[in-house]
């Protein structure tokens, strides 16, 4: 998640894309009778590297001292893009190895639940009714509404949202003094940060960004501040060819040009570069936090909102739960799925450092969140006032390739920004 460039949301590259939604495809669509485990246990799987399980077994715990009827079998994958965490869960789907519960983020949600593979939690919402609605009451009602917009294709609800993640600027607090440039404001513009890049390189010889291919976490941002997306509001037209998103990737491409950005790919690690007073600012959500508690550098950076040019601007992604049709194991699930959506499991998990940002207003606004993290730290959940959710259309994995593929070949120098993103825009025009 943390890896070089912080490609949290490096989702559905291309390398499976078809491959996934074939396996999806061939194993999905049955009934509610289905293999599912065998195990007594309840299984979980989810992403995460050996850094960030570590985390989350401390949360397992928690689950199993309240739930000890429950056996909870819990996997997490260490791997670094969701693409790659789907097209495996995907292969062990399509050879009967049916996990009861998994983690999904937006950019797979609508895959998963178009596949017939996941159980309706309308019955057990309807239950426990007074739970749910005292969830849905402590959190941005932009969450349920997109939830419900983007995560199912029928009309029946297979996640209930849960944390997530926006894009906010980290910042190296110690190199902006050094270099005697006042920290970035909330309103700070494109030019206030391009001139930042530029006296802390001059001053210091550290770069002032780290700019990437990734879709979330070094595309979306630029576009969205600059009042353009990749997409229609509903997903169905691409827009990469809009002179805005061309803008937005010239901006970048001279960034790299200027050297005040390291050149794209290789493995230059932007948390530890920042921590090292190697590199002022990256982008990210709140994934970076446990990296940065173990560089020992929370009291020296900073989170403020992306610069602006247009307007504010943030992707937004979320965490769902699905329980799978084939589970033997429904109700059990549905307790884990409660536990993981509670104040007392999520407030657990914030102040553990989890590595994405609380569904729930009131642990996204307590020292559990706040505490041990970057001043600035608040701004993530705030986000979700003028966040827009990562355009995530049923052919995400193709539609995620040629996104990225004609960013890079902008920040390389390959290619002129028009001819890049034309040629992108072509591609995703035959993908919707």
């Amino acid at each position: 998640m943390d890896q070089p460039f912080l490609s949290r949301r490096h989702l559905l590259q291309a390398a499976g894309g078809t491959a996934l939604a074939a396996a999806l495809t061939a194993c999905g669509g049955g009934g509610g009778s289905g293999g599912g485990s065998s195990s007594k246990e309840l299984s979980f799987v989810y992403m995460g590297t050996a850094e960030q399980q570590a985390t989350w077994n401390k949360l397992f715990a928690k689950f199993s001292e309240q739930h000890p009827e429950i056996k909870l079998k819990a996997e997490g994958i260490p791997l670094s893009n969701w693409g790659d965490f789907f097209n495996k869960l995907s292969t062990r789907i399509a050879g009967g190895q049916v996990p009861d519960v998994i983690q999904i983020a937006t950019e797979g949600q609508r895959l998963f639940a178009s596949k017939g593979l996941l159980a309706p939690l309308d019955d057990y919402i309807a239950k426990d009714k007074s739970t749910i609605d005292e969830y849905y009451a402590d959190m941005d009602p932009n969450l349920v509404e997109w939830d419900k917009k983007y995560a199912s294709t029928d009309g029946k609800t297979y996640y209930l949202p849960g944390e997530f993640n926006t894009m906010c600027m980290w910042y190296s607090k110690d190199l902006f003094a050094k270099a005697g440039v006042p920290e970035p404001t909330p309103k700070w513009t494109w030019d206030d940060f391009r001139h930042a890049c530029e006296q802390i390189k001059a001053k210091t010889g550290a770069f002032g960004y780290a700019a990437g291919p990734e879709y979330f976490a070094a595309i979306m941002p630029w576009l969205l501040t600059n009042g353009t997306s990749s997409f229609s509001d509903d997903w169905s037209k691409p827009t990469y060819d809009d002179p805005r998103v061309i803008e937005a990737a010239e901006f970048n491409r001279k960034l790299v040009a200027d050297k005040l950005s390291p050149p794209p790919g290789g493995t230059f690690d932007a948390t530890t570069a920042a921590a090292q007073g190697k590199l002022a600012m990256f982008g990210g959500g709140r994934w970076p936090i446990i990296s940065i508690r173990n560089l020992k550098a929370t009291a020296t950076m900073g989170i403020v909102p992306w610069p602006v040019k247009a307007g504010p601007g943030s992707p937004v992604g979320w965490n769902g739960y699905p329980i799978l049709k084939a589970s033997k194991k429904k109700d059990d699930a549905w307790t884990f799925i409660k536990f993981l959506i509670s104040k007392e499991g999520s407030s657990f998990f914030a102040q553990l450092g989890g590595t994405i940002v609380p569904a729930r207003k009131s642990v996204a606004n307590s020292q559990s969140f706040l505490e041990d993290a970057p001043k600035g730290t608040e701004y993530l959940y705030q986000a979700l006032s003028y966040a827009t959710p990562i355009p995530s259309p049923d052919k995400g994995a193709a539609i995620q390739k040629a996104i990225e593929d004609g960013w890079k070949q902008v920040l390389t120098g390959n290619a002129a920004p028009a001819d890049a993103l034309g040629k992108a825009q072509t591609t995703l025009e035959g993908l919707v």
